[in-house]
């Protein structure tokens, strides 16, 4: 689905910072690509000027030059579930810049987190933070989002944030309804619409009417809108395949295995799957599960990723940062790699496929001459420990650092 980026290529240019040249590391070109030792990436404007081996690169005269031997580079990451709802950035327009860059660092730009789409939160708000970041003021990840969630019911798990804060999230309760808010928060800017498919009450869950879902999709779909769901149990999986949703923004808790059948129904459907596997560790905990339960809940949501990422299915990654609190991501890629991703696989899902999956593949996901210097440099070859994308030496968004330990 293309999403609609002027405002935040403008941003890009806005941030961008003196010329870099980031010297002898490892650079991963793309998660198909075989990597080059001994490299060199130029940036001028913004933008990659340059990239290959250090004998045939020139760098510029009065380039930042930064040593990077030893150190290994890949384009910067796409966290695909995100929400600017944690308390720090409820207030977007009033809080300062210290406190912004303190949270937006704890949250995403340390773990090199260059793109972030956040798939539910109050869209006014997450709106003044993208323009304060794309104004050089504020250093923090470009900024996509859906706002508001459409929801039958608010889960019951948000609610007290919700009253606590003052928030509002109406449920819709008809299909026109749907239709509607779905057409104004594209007029207002949303770059996706987010489903609550089937919404968590406690001891039940409320889905959303099929025929609902299929129409709030086709809106979104008539504004090039990519569509989320959020899918509690197999019912609610059901209505978002049977529903036209691109993107399934979790496993799902309470569906059992899923069978060579459904597998098939999501590849048909096209369909991208978020993993957020840590989540569900994160919830167990928080419910004071056995190991035991936590662990066999946790085998589940593995499987699931198994089975439709061994099938061909994409994957795109995402932690539900802002929702949870447990900002790093080496559990995330440990799970991954549990589930038979390769480091090629779960590169792809934090570079290419979310580019190529939110329209942005002329630009980002890789690193070529003429693509937004979005990079990411680590301490270590993931290659040979996936955790090792989780130590993040510099992040640099549109040329300009915006992570330095």
């Amino acid at each position: 689905m293309r999403v609609v980026l002027a405002l935040l290529l403008l941003g890009v240019a806005r941030l961008s910072a003196a010329d870099l040249a980031l010297t002898g590391a490892t650079v991963y070109f793309a998660a198909d690509a075989l990597p080059v030792s001994g490299a060199v990436v130029v940036v001028h404007d913004g933008k990659i000027a340059a990239v290959g081996p250090r004998a045939s690169v020139r760098i510029p005269q009065g380039a930042q030059a930064i040593d990077c031997s030893g150190k290994f580079i890949t384009a910067g990451f796409w966290n695909s579930h995100v929400h600017i709802f944690t308390p720090a950035l409820l207030h977007a327009r009033e809080s300062s810049v210290v406190d912004l860059n303190r949270e937006l660092d704890a949250m995403l730009n340390r773990w090199g987190f260059t793109t972030a789409f956040d798939i539910a939160s109050i869209l006014d708000n997450t709106q003044a933070l993208r323009r304060r970041i794309e104004s050089g003021e504020v250093r923090g990840p470009r900024i996509l989002t859906v706002g508001e969630p459409l929801q039958t019911e608010i889960p019951v798990y948000v609610r007290d944030f919700l009253a606590a804060n003052h928030l509002e999230m109406p449920p819709v309760k008809t299909m026109e309804e749907a239709v509607k808010r779905v057409r104004e928060l594209a007029e207002h800017g949303a770059d996706g619409i987010k489903l609550f498919t089937g919404s968590f009450q406690g001891e039940t869950v409320e889905n959303m009417p099929v025929d609902m879902v299929r129409a709030a999709a086709a809106e979104a779909h008539k504004h090039h809108l990519p569509v989320f769901a959020h899918p509690q149990n197999t019912a609610g999986l059901d209505a978002a395949i049977d529903g036209g949703v691109d993107i399934l923004a979790h496993t799902v808790p309470q569906s059992p295995p899923w069978t060579a059948g459904l597998v098939a129904r999501l590849k048909g459907a096209h369909m991208a799957l978020i993993p957020t596997l840590t989540l569900w560790d994160f919830e167990a905990r928080k419910a004071n599960l056995k190991d035991d339960d936590r662990e066999g809940w946790m085998a589940a949501m593995v499987a699931q990723l198994r089975a439709y990422s061994q099938a061909g299915g994409e994957i795109l990654f995402g932690t539900d940062v802002g929702y949870m609190d447990h900002f790093d991501t080496a559990m995330e890629y440990t799970q991954m790699a549990r589930a038979g991703m390769s480091f090629p696989q779960i590169l792809a899902s934090l570079t290419t496929a979310p580019a190529r999956r939110f329209g942005a593949d002329g630009h980002s996901g890789k690193i070529a001459a003429g693509m937004d210097a979005d990079l990411v440099v680590l301490d270590g070859d993931p290659a040979r420990e996936i955790t090792a994308l989780s130590k993040v030496r510099l992040a640099i968004r549109g040329g300009a650092i915006v992570y330095k330990p």
